[in-house]
């Protein structure tokens, strides 16, 4: 089962692109709807109160998302258990000393 957005995009990068989008519209939403309220439109009250619940919503789905697909990110490059980028310095220390003992057994080639 796949999600389709405009332009024909699926996947979860859709997904956030859609959600970010959705974010935007609803802070400026907020906004305008915030800027009434200082010039004394009190109707507007409402659509501000449901503004700060729309933004708080999107804004978890869009960290939801981006935390999905930077899992499916690390996944796809092959770094599934720990952390991207992550420096192993024991396997680092076991390769140096493999390669200076190598380098002892040759001996002094000259």
């Amino acid at each position: 089962m796949g999600m389709e957005f405009s332009g024909g995009d699926t996947g979860p990068e859709a997904l956030l692109k859609a959600s970010e989008d959705l974010y935007r519209e609803v802070a400026l939403e907020l906004v305008q709807a915030t800027q009434k309220l200082r010039d004394g439109e009190l109707g507007e009250v409402k659509a501000a109160v449901q503004a700060v619940k729309d933004l708080r919503a999107a804004f978890q789905l869009v960290m939801d998302e981006r935390t999905r697909v930077d899992k499916l990110r690390k996944q796809v490059a092959g770094v599934v258990g720990g952390q991207a980028g992550e420096l192993d310095f024991a396997a680092a220390r076991d390769e140096i000393g493999r390669r200076l003992a190598r380098l002892r057994d040759a001996g002094s080639g000259g």
